[in-house]
């Protein structure tokens, strides 16, 4: 006669391992996820420069609609986003929205990079409503050469955006040389992004 402590014994082992394994699945995929950040942080990357595979490229030929509305201090309208005015002088181009509270917070750093007669601002304003990308510039400030208006989000993927804001510089030639994500800050403005202004604006290639 079969031992049937033997026999229930023999078939519950393999089904006991698998529940073993299913329960730790996910400590085990926390362990991988906080290993990898882990090393993200002791490699001493900025997470803030997340590599583009768009550097080094041609900028994207976005053609863009104007937000409607916006003027110079001068009155002069707007204009919207065109391929060619990415070309002839080193252009930043800054990703942001009026739902964007990060983009409220380094507004005034984009307002300093306007001020700067060697390089034009070009803003894309991103799956927004124009009377509130409006009243968003109106009230701070406007620091943009050049605004296109995004509704859609096509000419973010185009752009390869992760979110907002982001801010791309791109050289003489039209080509995307740098990108920062995220709100720029008084440091990261001084330390990291205008050395790569400087940067581009002394390419003479």
């Amino acid at each position: 006669m079969t031992d049937p402590v033997k026999t229930s014994g023999g078939t519950d082992a393999p089904q006991n391992k698998k529940r073993v394994v299913v329960a730790l699945l996910p400590l085990l995929i926390f362990a991988a996820l906080a290993g990898i950040f882990t090393w993200q942080l002791l490699s001493g990357k900025n997470m803030q420069e997340i590599p583009s595979a768009l550097i080094g490229r041609d900028a994207p030929l976005t053609d863009l609609p104007p937000l409607e509305g916006l003027r110079l201090a001068d009155g002069t309208l707007v204009p919207g986003l065109k391929g060619a005015d990415l070309k002839g002088q080193v252009t930043l181009v800054n990703i942001w929205a009026s739902w964007c509270v990060p983009c409220r917070d380094e507004h005034p750093q984009i307002m300093k990079l306007g001020q700067d007669p060697r390089i034009k601002v070009v803003g894309l304003n991103y799956k927004d409503a124009p009377e509130n990308a409006l009243a968003f510039l109106n009230s701070l400030g406007n620091p943009y050469n050049v605004v296109g208006t995004d509704r859609s989000g096509r000419a973010g993927i185009e752009w390869g955006v992760y979110g907002v804001p982001e801010t791309f510089i791109v050289n003489r030639e039209g080509k995307i040389v740098y990108k920062f994500v995220g709100p720029l800050s008084t440091e990261s403005l001084i330390k990291q992004f205008m050395p790569e202004v400087e940067k581009a604006l002394s390419d003479k290639s």
